[in-house]
């Protein structure tokens, strides 16, 4: 019997013979617990195939939360399918949610569409289904700054990660060309940062987005930038920066941008004022703050700058960027979150800090020798803002470097000659859309996909069967197809598009 082709690929898999098939008369048993798996299930299945579902005690879908199961993990799954039922269990809610999608793929690609579709069988086949994921950590980061996406757009993206068994959306909220994140104590931040490049969210968008995520077993993890890219927030409140006096735009071009934030108290409380507000809207346990990119040539003038060396005790201005993340640092530790931040090696920042080296994966293992644990980032192999090949017909992207689909999947975020200490303290990886060159949600996701569906392979099952990997995706680019993700792009647009 041929192996389903899912994807990322299951731990382990046996066919079984025969055919289960969902129809009028399907009902679900739900046990408790398992509420949210079959909300889930009706709401995925329900436009295409117009199954209502029902529960009962009868139901011959089952779906069982049983804590007992340690050896699935909190994220873990079985999944049995016969010709005269299904069962799907897990210890955690997370792992049903992760069990959910799978039943998703097995069944006909028909069922992905958004709307009733005729004349179809809605079975899967019988198979035994044993499934956890390598990591804990699995990712993508959107960069919602530069090119701002609706609300109603996230949730789609929400959607495609779902279905790959990611559970991290990084949202990057603010850099130089645009503040997305509504804080109520500053509204300028909004009403000059967030324009004219694209607008910002409201606060119940927000959660809202957090609510529908967290159904889909995704966790949205903000990242406010500081002290560097922060243009956008100068702009609306120069008080911030490190020349008084002076009026700032909100970019209109990239780069990294040398006017970064102050290190005197106006600012300080500026950053944990933004921070509480963050807090209050992601309930995520680390929080971004970017922190990567700080050119310090505006402390080696400020007085305030200087003052604050002094008082401190530093060796000069070079040393603000440390003294500064490890403050912000401390207000989110005090607050019961984790920082999280980018970083070459995490030379300069406390050992608290979980980092997401982004140069080298040499630098990931500098920084968990320096006891951090990391996400590892790195741009040779998770940048999905660089070309996927070198084809006349690729759309303008990211000079210096070609990420194509092999190179993504040959990413390995804790490689087999680092010592099991090491290995222990990745978390996982990401891939990241810095969207300079990304004008349109259809480009996005022409980018996206499908190499974050290597990525979603290398996180999960952490297997490198390339020639395997090929032959599921060619199955599982239908169901791409059939959520409307673009195959290609038009090349009619400027090989630059500006803001």
């Amino acid at each position: 019997m041929p192996l389903p082709r899912l994807v990322p690929d299951p731990t382990h898999l046996s066919p079984l013979p025969g055919r289960f098939t969902f129809d009028a008369a399907t009902a679900l048993k739900v046990t408790p617990g398992a509420e949210g798996a079959a909300r889930l299930l009706r709401t995925l299945l329900g436009p295409a195939t117009g199954l209502p579902l029902p529960a009962r005690p009868d139901g011959s879908v089952v779906l069982a939360l049983d804590p007992a199961l340690t050896g699935l993990g909190e994220e873990g799954y079985g999944l049995t399918v016969g010709t005269g039922g299904v069962l799907l269990r897990a210890a955690d809610p997370r792992g049903l949610l992760a069990g959910i999608q799978t039943l998703r793929q097995l069944l006909p690609v028909e069922a992905l569409a958004d709307e009733p579709v005729a004349g179809v069988a809605w079975t899967l086949p019988c198979v035994q289904i044993t499934d956890t994921p390598r990591f804990p950590w699995r990712g993508s980061m959107l960069d919602v700054a530069r090119r701002f996406r609706p609300v109603s757009y996230l949730r789609r993206y929400v959607d495609l990660l779902a279905l790959h068994k990611l559970n991290v959306l990084h949202l990057h909220l603010t850099d130089d060309q645009g503040w997305r994140m509504p804080v109520a104590a500053l509204p300028r931040l909004t009403e000059i940062g967030g324009e004219p490049h694209g607008g910002a969210y409201t606060r119940a968008e927000l959660t809202g987005l957090v609510t529908y995520a967290a159904e889909r077993g995704i966790t949205v993890v903000p990242e406010t930038e500081m002290p560097g890219h922060v243009r956008a927030a100068l702009a609306a409140h120069p008080e911030l920066g490190n020349t008084p006096g002076r009026a700032y735009d909100v970019w209109d071009r990239w780069g990294v941008c040398d006017t970064v934030l102050g290190v005197h108290d106006t600012a300080m409380d500026f950053c944990r004022t933004v921070l509480d507000e963050v807090m209050d809207v992601f309930p995520s346990p680390y929080v971004h703050i970017g922190g990567e990119e700080c050119p310090t040539t505006e402390w080696h003038t400020s007085p305030d700058a200087l003052r604050r060396v002094a008082e401190e005790g530093l060796s000069g201005p070079d040393a603000l960027h440390g003294w500064f993340m490890g403050r912000i640092g401390e207000h989110l530790l005090r607050a019961g979150r984790r920082p999280l931040s980018w970083t070459e090696n995490g030379a300069d920042l406390p050992e608290y800090f979980t980092v997401m080296p982004w140069r080298d994966s040499d630098h990931g293992r500098t920084a968990v020798r320096r006891g951090h644990r990391v996400v590892m980032a790195p741009h040779r192999t998770t940048y999905l803002d660089y070309p996927q090949s070198t084809s006349p017909a690729e759309p303008p992207g990211q000079a210096g470097e070609v990420v194509d689909l092999r190179t993504v999947h040959g990413n390995d975020p804790a490689p087999a000659d680092w010592s099991p200490e090491e290995a222990a303290r990745v978390l996982g990886s990401q891939v990241q859309l810095w969207t300079e060159y990304v004008p349109t949600a259809a480009h996005a996701e022409y980018l996206t996909f499908p190499r974050l569906c290597a990525l979603a392979e290398v996180v999960w099952t952490g297997r490198h069967d390339w020639p395997g990997f090929q032959e599921r995706l060619r199955h599982h680019r239908t169901r791409l197809d059939a959520l409307g993700v673009p195959r290609r792009l038009s090349t009619t647009a400027t090989p630059v598009p500006h803001l």
